[in-house]
């Protein structure tokens, strides 16, 4: 952005910023931030949106290409149009591929670029250094903000929130140039509209701005006098911000259009009495969040009655702190505070019913600023009209930043794993079955299928229409040798969703397993017709045609199937072993047997037996005896150590046969 940013000093202007203990401070400030979320870079990805933005979408894995752009400017995926977020993802898969560290790394960047410019904005505007900070500090450090920093998903919160706080400064120097009469004005003015438009493309929920910048006209930029009347310069500051308000009105056609499809709720399924009923008691919750941030939750289900009792207090304390406020008009930072936090609000809190969920920690990133800046000055004044030592509140501020510290390292532990975040989800909540669903799908990725289905059957119990919960029982039920008691679930789910790629593709996985093998290319078909690029449906595609001895055509589609999904690992290592291993000479390829162990074993930190086995079966393929006796050995060894004795059993014959140069040779019919 052309031109310095300058700070009041004293009541002059600081006209070396980059040296004066303002930009040490918000330095400070962005370190500290950076060390309290530095344990999200231990943190994987979780199965809850991280597969749609990162793990399991293929053109944000492939990184930054014209094609990913071209995709991210042009589609709407995941009910949103945010193509700045979707180059942000590509930017992370680009540089760090699928380590989630790096990916949680640059949302940390982010926030504490977030907390320095919240502090510099009200250095600015204010001129009160430490109470900028306190409030840059509690938003940086608040254990409400955690969610919106430590799931990858929510990159979009600090990337739209960052571009937010720009076009605020951007504002807040067109204000001050446009007092002076300077034409550099209206270059400030388009800097705030550009980065307004590029905080709209990563996430729409700032489409609230334009009442920012009213509100901040009022107070602390003093454009605005209500005690004076003055309704035509009302008139001129609103007429002065069409072009955002312009914007605003874009943004909220296209995320109407983008949600309308699948995200936004119809008033069949959530009246507008129940609409309302939780916009007054989520208002009221977030706020006692803030002062109270425990029983925090990555998913809030949305109840299915509120008591009125409930309503009728929430409805109370907004009411009276809106009387409270309102009465205080002397101190308009209070009114500033509380119609910031009201209205930046607006777009999530439920008039509009987006997904199951009532509330959302994330819902929080930019309205709570508004809170954090009524309760801090309001505390400041009366501080000073009671004269108290500056020790007075410096105490207890440390204090409450020391116990918001400690309660945001606690809550980024439960973002470790997807079985430790809904597992607390679900300690702290009630009803909450996709909290059930996303666990049980943490426990069969780690192969616990006894706990898998009891946290599926918990789904059922609480939303009986939950289709993923019944393809989810079928497959597992299938993978148990229960092929017949399989189908019933996953046809259930296919009945209750018929476009889902995923549920043609597991119930022909189970009509291959009951020998229908017609029905089950059909629906192999049936899925690739939905997605062409549905890689499990190639892949089992692969497997079938293996059973029936059609090796080149098998191998074919394996290999497509990986070309799509280069980095699956049930992929890899199976069609490892089919090259590596197949009795059809002319099918085998060791060579390319090995790519594909190898990067089987690149995408796990642990030495597995099943990779150590692969990768031995590519080795002896090539000729190199030697080195596949060594992994075998690994794999044996490790095996056992495991208790796997039947599979250390199996290897050890292996072993045998590379110790005589020979490779190891197996039929594919499963």
């Amino acid at each position: 952005m052309p031109g310095p940013f300058y700070f009041h000093v004293d009541g002059k202007l600081d006209k070396n910023p980059w040296m004066s203990r303002h930009r040490i401070l918000g330095l400070l400030l962005a370190l500290a931030t950076i060390l309290v979320f530095w344990p999200s870079t231990w943190n994987g990805f979780v199965n809850y949106d991280d597969d749609l933005y990162v793990t399991q979408n293929l053109v944000v894995q492939k990184g930054l290409t014209w094609e990913g752009v071209k995709w991210a400017f042009t589609k709407i995926n995941v009910s949103n149009w945010h193509p700045l977020t979707w180059l942000s993802h590509m930017a992370d898969c680009e540089i760090f591929r699928l380590n989630a560290g790096g990916h949680h790394l640059i949302s940390v960047l982010i926030h504490a670029f977030n907390a320095m410019l919240l502090f510099i904005l009200l250095s600015r505007l204010t001129s009160r250094l430490w109470q900028s900070a306190f409030v840059a500090a509690l938003f940086s450090w608040h254990p409400l903000h955690v969610e919106s920093v430590a799931w990858v998903s929510e990159r979009k919160d600090v990337l739209s929130t960052f571009f937010a706080l720009l076009a605020i400064l951007a504002y807040a120097r067109y204000v001050e140039e446009l007092k002076v009469n300077s034409s550099k004005s209206k270059i400030y003015f388009m800097w705030s509209l550009m980065f307004f438009a590029f905080g709209l493309m990563a996430k729409p929920m700032i489409v609230t701005l334009p009442f920012v910048l009213w509100l901040l006209d009022y107070w602390p930029l003093d454009r605005i006098s209500f005690s004076k009347l003055q309704i035509q310069n009302l008139k001129r500051l609103l007429t002065e911000k069409w072009p955002f308000f312009l914007m605003t009105i874009f943004a909220c056609i296209i995320t109407v259009i983008a949600q309308k499809g699948q995200a936004m709720v119809t008033l069949k399924r959530v009246t507008l009495g129940q609409r309302l009923e939780n916009v007054v008691t989520a208002y009221a919750e977030y706020l006692w969040k803030t002062f109270w941030p425990t029983s925090l939750s990555v998913f809030y289900p949305l109840p299915k009655q509120i008591p009125f009792w409930e309503v009728f207090l929430a409805s109370a304390i907004l009411a009276a702190i809106s009387i409270l406020v309102w009465s205080q008009r002397h101190r308009p930072y209070l009114v500033v505070g509380w119609l910031w936090y009201l209205g930046t609000l607006v777009p999530v809190i439920g008039f509009v019913q987006v997904g199951d969920q009532a509330m959302a920690d994330r819902y929080t990133y930019f309205p709570l600023i508004g809170i954090f800046i009524a309760a801090t000055f309001l505390i400041d004044d009366f501080a000073g009209q009671k004269r108290l030592p500056s020790r007075c509140l410096g105490l207890p501020a440390g204090l409450l930043l020391a116990m918001c510290l400690l309660q945001t390292e606690k809550q980024l532990g439960y973002w470790r794993d997807s079985e430790m975040l809904f597992t607390h989800a679900l300690a702290v909540t009630k009803d909450n079955d996709l909290a059930h669903l996303n666990l049980g799908a943490a426990y069969q990725d780690q192969n616990r299928q006894r706990e898998a289905l009891s946290e599926y059957q918990a789904v059922l119990q609480l939303a009986p229409g939950r289709e993923e919960a019944y393809n989810n029982i079928g497959r597992i039920l299938s993978d148990q040798g229960k092929p017949a008691d399989a189908l019933a679930y996953c046809e259930v789910a296919l009945q209750l969703n018929p476009k889902s790629p995923e549920h043609h593709d597991s119930l022909g996985i189970i009509l291959a397993e009951l020998g229908r093998t017609d029905e089950a290319f059909s629906h192999f078909d049936e899925a690739l017709k939905l997605n062409p690029n549905y890689a499990p449906a190639f892949f089992q595609k692969g497997r079938l045609l293996l059973r029936q001895g059609h090796d080149f055509e098998a191998v074919e589609k394996l290999n497509k199937a990986l070309q799509i999904e280069p980095d699956n690992f049930q992929m890899l290592i199976y069609t490892a072993r089919v090259l590596a291993a197949g009795e059809n000479a002319s099918t085998r390829n060791g060579v390319q047997a090995l790519i594909y162990a190898g990067r089987a074993a690149s995408l796990t930190s642990a030495a597995q037996p099943v990779i150590l086995d692969t990768l031995a079966m590519a080795l002896a393929e090539v000729g190199r005896f030697d080195e596949a006796l060594q992994a075998e050995q690994r794999a044996v060894k490790i095996a056992r150590a495991d208790g796997q004795k039947e599979d250390a059993a199996i290897m050890q014959q292996r072993l045998e046969l590379y110790q005589k140069q020979q490779p190891w040779r197996e039929v594919f019919c499963k």
